[in-house]
């Protein structure tokens, strides 16, 4: 039995009409009877980004701080000196890299090791009598031989293993001037090439004249001096030079040593193949003359026939100076 109270708890109630909200009247700021809504400050830092106004005419303008001042950074001064960078700095560096990188230690000592161990081998083998007719020099040829082979690997990789390692790209970000990198690499490493290669002949004339010194035997003069030691050291680092064109223009280590290495020998083979014919007689006889055993062999003046061998070199140099445009061409026009 329910009480009256749970009766009226329990009777439907009338739903409550809804109310609108509650809008305070709109007065207008500072009129009478109304306080005025406090102002909120701006944030310190939008003074800094906001737009400069210019001041009325007659008002005096508020002084305020520039926007450079307060980024991050402004004003400050390197202590570091800033000057144009010129190709010693690119000298510098490229004697940086030649001399850290080990493959440049090895190539160079296997050849200095061929040159001198098969010269001194050489002069050590042979007899008094066996100079009769030829320089005391000559033990160096045979080392020569071998020995370029290795200075034309060496050029080849002072270009083609910075692009195999991806370090060609720093070289180019750090000196944008690529003809620069590329004279700096050449000038680096014919002045190694040519010093290592003119030592080590050097010394072998030296040792194989000392040791064949009896009489009949034939004294080396001035000229064969000069072409079995500076002429074949000129020779040999200008065969470098143009290895080192070479690897530019084809920029991979294995493709680049692949062609030199036919450059090298193929003038020395294939004469014997074209002689045969009495119409390429001619045209093998001009690249016998000009190959590379033929032309080192005439500046160690084995042969009196064989000409000084200079006439060699310039043709050398004729051909690395072309083969040196066409690198400064393709580097300039290519990405990296």
């Amino acid at each position: 039995m329910s009480t009256p109270y749970q009766q009226q708890a329990q009777a439907p109630q009338p739903p409550t009409p809804p109310q609108p909200p509650y809008q305070a009247p709109q007065q207008q700021p500072g009129a009478p009877g109304m306080p005025a809504a406090p102002q909120q400050a701006p944030h310190p830092q939008a003074q800094q980004y906001a737009p400069q106004q210019a001041p009325q005419p007659g008002m005096q303008a508020a002084p305020q701080q520039a926007y450079a001042s307060a980024a991050p950074g402004a004003g400050y001064t390197s202590p570091i000196p800033i000057r144009r960078t010129h190709l010693g700095n690119a000298l510098a560096s490229e004697w940086t890299k030649i001399k850290s990188v080990r493959s440049t230690i090895w190539t160079l000592s296997v050849m200095v090791a061929l040159v001198i161990g098969i010269g001194l081998l050489v002069a050590s083998g042979t007899k008094d009598s066996d100079y009769s007719s030829t320089p005391t020099t000559i033990p160096g040829l045979f080392g020569t031989l071998l020995g370029q082979l290795c200075i034309v690997t060496l050029g080849v990789l002072v270009v083609t293993s910075e692009y195999g390692t991806g370090m060609i790209r720093t070289t180019f970000t750090a000196s944008p001037q690529r003809s620069r990198v590329l004279t700096a690499k050449a000038l680096v490493f014919f002045v190694v090439s040519f010093v290592t290669t003119t030592a080590a002949l050097a010394f072998v004339a030296w040792v194989s004249t000392a040791a064949h010194s009896g009489p009949g035997v034939q004294e080396p003069t001035s000229k064969q001096l000069v072409g079995a030691t500076l002429g074949a050291g000129l020779y040999v680092s200008l065969l470098g030079l143009l290895s080192l064109a070479v690897g530019s223009m084809l920029r991979h280590s294995a493709g680049a040593i692949t062609a030199m290495l036919g450059v090298v020998l193929l003038p020395a083979i294939l004469p014997a193949f074209l002689m045969m014919s009495s119409s390429l007689q001619t045209l093998g006889e001009k690249m016998q003359k000009y190959s590379s055993p033929q032309s080192l062999a005439a500046l160690f003046q084995v042969d009196d026939s064989l000409g000084t061998g200079w006439s060699q070199v310039g043709m050398l140099a004729g051909i690395t100076a072309v083969a040196f445009i066409a690198a400064y061409a393709l580097l300039e026009k290519r990405d990296v």
